[in-house]
């Protein structure tokens, strides 16, 4: 079964690897053309498939199965332009993002001169690999915590196109990188984190009016460091344009408790689904 598994992992670093090369040489307009195409047409012969129908319907019980299939067939045309954006990373951030705009830019301003660490939260939604991009290309110390991929052939590559141009402070997510992130933000650096996987290290919160195991990692700062959270939402504008839009900060009371405290940020993450369901990618098997 090992010997499977790794076969099949050799594989996709193989085809992922030849897709990047492909891209590079075709240019990123052709590239985010092809690749929405055959995502939209593959997507729905993927194991995950079944997934992302059993998360629509926890969120939407009513949603007729046009919709269902509407909304899945969009979700994986982003999927794919998120995948073709990857060799592409390095000029999207050494152009000044020029088809990035910033919607409450301000509040990175105001973050960047105090010199505050805050806890910038997001979900996977469009190219989700931009937040933290957008957030040290502006000047903000920051340390972004991933989930390594299960393919162990693929996960050098991403790790290594993440550290050059996403941003440099990368941290594994798991119990064992706390004590990385918690030097980093008392050294200076705020965090970036993605709050929409289902963590085995989490609690069960509610998400959508059911349990959800739900990292506490912000919950545990603010606690901790009395710090802000700052909610970010990613937006694909006509085609390859993004709006980035960053909330103004929240501040907690500091009677809050860690599940008060995570649960009122589920609800943040809900309303930006809820602005868009399609751009959100819903792979992830967030009620187990």
């Amino acid at each position: 079964m090992k010997l499977l598994y790794n076969f099949k992992y050799f594989l996709e670093f193989i085809i992922i690897s030849c897709f990047f090369f492909i891209f590079k040489v075709l240019g990123h307009k052709i590239s985010y053309i092809i690749s929405k195409k055959i995502f939209c047409f593959f997507g729905p012969y993927f194991r995950s498939h079944k997934t992302i129908e059993n998360n629509f319907q926890n969120v939407f019980p009513n949603m007729n199965k046009k919709d269902l299939e509407k909304y899945s067939k969009e979700m994986w045309e982003y999927y794919g332009a998120i995948l073709a954006e990857y060799p592409f990373l390095k000029k999207l951030r050494n152009q000044s993002f020029n088809n990035i705009k910033i919607i409450g830019k301000n509040n990175l301003d105001e973050i960047k001169q105090k010199k505050e660490k805050v806890i910038f939260i997001s979900g996977h939604f469009d190219n989700f690999e931009l937040m933290a991009m957008v957030i040290e290309k502006h000047g903000i110390d920051v340390a972004a915590i991933y989930r390594p991929l299960n393919n162990f052939f693929l996960n050098p590559l991403m790790e290594k196109i993440r550290k050059n141009y996403i941003c440099k402070n990368q941290i594994k997510k798991g119990r064992s990188s706390m004590k990385s992130l918690v030097s980093l933000f008392k050294n200076g650096s705020s965090i970036a984190l993605m709050i929409d996987q289902r963590v085995s290290e989490g609690i069960k919160a509610k998400f959508f009016s059911k349990d959800a195991y739900t990292t506490t990692i912000p919950a545990q700062f603010v606690k901790k460091y009395n710090c802000r959270v700052v909610p970010i939402y990613i937006e694909r504008i006509n085609g390859m344009n993004f709006n980035i839009q960053v909330s103004k900060p929240i501040k907690f009371d500091q009677n809050d408790n860690i599940l008060t405290i995570t649960e009122n940020l589920n609800r943040e993450l809900e309303k930006m689904i809820l602005l868009n369901p399609s751009k959100w990618i819903w792979t992830h098997n967030r009620w187990k």
